[in-house]
């Protein structure tokens, strides 16, 4: 089940799919996340509200993390600790650097010392705790989760189900013209997708991957997330 809103153009971007494929998600369960997950961002964010669409790569590779929204982390419960980031936020190096990043974008860190320690100084009374509050924030402001591959199943099918995956994209941005959202393109998969047919049309911001340590202090990340403040209660 998805937001009513999103069921007509969803069902068009789903057709897209080859049957190959859509039978491979049928039938197959060696992917994660499961099925009933796959389309979970289209569950809590309704179409009207879109602002922006983030893509990120495929789904993180351990089966309780991929929950079907791209960058949150089904397997981090807590986001800070006394130390600075949770044990699970550190163990997560893209989840990592985009928090690192949004705490630079708000003044709470300084860019030159993004350490643990200077984390664990910080009063984070006015921060939010938890994963899921950070895609509540992700959702307020109008992003979408998705990645490039709605499904991972291992390293070496990654190519594979993004290729397959491309048609669904395609189809599906061509339901968001009216609306027509910007896109945020986290690394070079995503970057592809500019290769799509009518995707030039939508504005964009190409980003690198953020796992990356570079991505903590890219000016444009700054930009277009400090306003967001997602990590405000």
């Amino acid at each position: 089940m998805v937001h009513s809103s999103w069921e007509a153009s969803l069902s068009t971007a789903f057709d897209a799919l080859s049957g190959t494929y859509k039978a491979y998600l049928e039938r197959d369960r060696d992917y994660h996340p499961s099925r009933e997950y796959i389309f979970n961002a289209f569950k809590t964010l309704p179409k009207e509200k879109i602002r922006y669409i983030l893509f990120g790569q495929d789904p993180y590779p351990r089966k309780e993390s991929a929950i079907g929204y791209a960058f949150i982390d089904g397997r981090v419960s807590h986001i800070f600790s006394e130390n600075g980031l949770s044990k699970e936020v550190n163990r997560a190096t893209s989840l990592r650097n985009f928090i690192k990043m949004a705490l630079v974008a708000r003044g709470d860190l300084d860019a030159a010392d993004t350490s643990q320690e200077a984390i664990a100084r910080l009063d984070k009374s006015g921060l939010i705790q938890s994963i899921d509050q950070l895609r509540e924030n992700f959702e307020k402001n109008g992003v979408l989760l998705l990645n490039t591959a709605l499904v991972f199943s291992a390293k070496e099918e990654s190519k594979r189900h993004i290729r397959e995956w491309q048609p669904f994209v395609e189809a599906l941005l061509s339901e968001m013209q009216e609306i027509d959202p910007a896109l945020i393109l986290f690394g070079t998969h995503a970057k592809a997708l500019k290769r799509l047919a009518n995707v030039e049309r939508f504005h964009s911001v190409e980003l690198e991957h953020p796992y990356n340590h570079t991505f903590i202090t890219n000016p444009q990340a700054l930009e277009l997330f400090g306003p967001m403040d997602l990590l405000a209660k």
